[in-house]
């Protein structure tokens, strides 16, 4: 059926990192701001600043293994590899759970937008509408989707310099703070560093896209500008994040403005800019969410794609490339099948897990460091050797670690349930079908790109 058809490189530099940022959905900054403030008694910006460099760490260490692995699967190859194969898939499995409802929550976000705008009409077709066009991009070309993806993130770009701009005039004529240069969002007497880090839980969520982008690996032009690539996503991510809740923060030192404090966006638009401004930037968020969809969609398909090929996952199905669009077309397909879900009741429980599979795959990113670089290949001999692979990736699984403490309770148990149920899934493959997880190898040649 296929399965030797390989995927296309097609993505350079800025096309990966425009797909990294999608993603991240940076308008989010603006629909948390009301809860993170609340959590953080106005220290969004801080909070942003406490999970950047968590990231950082973390995206050193994406860095370093997306060389010695550069092939798609991110965390799940990385574990596999030099922690087991019988780990590799419960991680894969863990990071799983982030990937696969990333998609349906962006399908959740635009059916809410437009039920704001159109009432009278049923959720059902919004959600049908956007899923439907978000999984044909997808199916048909890698290079479709990080085009369409650009020229979205420009656009969210270029509005949120905007809302800089008018935010700045508003300060001038004394909202909020009325100074734009003030610590007040960032330090405060009575700060409790447990709230921060609670906040830093929730902004976390934001950054999650950094880590995606490995999933292009086998579709980047040249392999050696992965490591840039994760970078340069995570730190102009994080600016654009921080900027906004500075910004965000000095015009509203508090939410008791706010009418609705789940979602300030709206609320935010129009208080800086007026209904005018609040319709532009909530068609810049609508983009955002598009701009995200697209990459969710997309990455997650790729993850299948290397389970499948794997083994892991049934290989007739999930390890089937297109042999014309040259994508893994049936995995697109089912995540879009998946993302019909949005139809459905809220999701907060489903938003909240999506943090503890993301926080696993990261801390055994790190943690595949130390394994590859100290335990395999004994590079521990110099100081520099000591700190690059044993020093930072220990600190960015530490950090990640304490994130981890302050999840919310959904969170840790919606996770364990779906870690338990692939540990019975990885039980039946042995028990059943005589299939062992350590039988299930890479085969190289397969990831030799045309």
């Amino acid at each position: 059926m296929g399965t030797n058809t390989s995927l296309k490189r097609s993505l350079g530099l800025w096309a990966i990192v425009a797909l990294g940022l999608g993603y991240m959905t940076p308008t989010v900054v603006f629909d948390t701001f009301g809860i993170v403030s609340k959590q953080t008694g106005g220290l969004v910006p801080l909070a942003y600043v406490v999970g950047l460099i968590v990231m950082l760490f973390t995206a050193i260490s994406y860095g370093k293994m997306v060389k010695v692995f550069p092939s798609a699967g991110s965390a799940y190859t990385y574990t596999r590899e030099t922690m087991g194969p019988r780990l590799g898939f419960l991680v894969g499995w863990a990071s799983l759970l982030d990937y696969l409802l990333l998609p349906l929550v962006n399908a959740v976000i635009i059916r809410l937008y437009m039920e704001s705008l159109f009432p009278d009409t049923s959720a059902w077709i919004w959600v049908l509408i956007y899923v439907a066009f978000v999984t044909v991009i997808n199916a048909i070309s890698m290079k479709s989707t990080s085009g369409v993806n650009v020229i979205l993130v420009v656009f969210t770009l270029v509005l949120m310099a905007a809302f800089v701009v008018l935010g700045s005039i508003q300060l001038y004529k004394g909202m909020g703070t009325g100074t734009l240069l003030t610590i007040q969002p960032l330090f405060q007497a009575n700060m409790h560093i447990t709230a921060v880090l609670t906040g830093a839980t929730v902004v976390c969520f934001s950054f999650i896209g950094f880590d995606a982008i490995t999933m292009y690996t086998e579709e980047a032009k040249d392999i050696n500008i992965m490591p840039k690539a994760i970078a340069f996503t995570v730190l102009i991510g994080g600016a654009v994040f921080f900027v906004g809740a500075y910004f965000a923060q000095t015009l509203f030192p508090d939410v008791s403005v706010f009418n609705v404090v789940d979602d300030t966006l709206p609320e935010i638009a129009l208080y800086v800019g007026g209904v005018v401004f609040q319709l532009i930037f909530l068609s810049g968020a609508f983009a955002a969410t598009i701009a995200s969809g697209l990459a969710s969609h997309s990455s997650v398909s790729r993850l299948l794609f290397v389970m499948g090929r794997n083994g892991v996952l049934p290989k007739r199905l999930f390890g089937y490339v297109h042999p014309k669009f040259r994508t893994p077309f049936f995995n697109v397909i089912f995540v879009g099948i998946v993302s019909l879900l949005a139809m459905g009741p809220s999701l907060e429980l489903i938003s909240a897990v999506i943090n503890f599979g993301a926080l696993i795959a990261f801390t055994f990113v790190n943690l595949s460091v130390i394994a590859y670089f100290v335990f395999k290949k004994k590079q521990y001999q110099t100081p520099k050797q000591v700190f690059s692979y044993i020093v930072m990736p220990t600190l960015g699984a530490a950090f990640t670690g304490v994130l981890w403490a302050h999840l919310h309770a959904d969170a840790f148990i919606g996770g364990i349930v779906w870690v338990i149920i692939g540990v019975i899934y990885m039980f039946i493959m042995y028990k059943v079908f005589k299939k062992d997880i350590t039988d299930l190898g890479v085969d190289e040649a397969d990831q030799i790109m045309g």
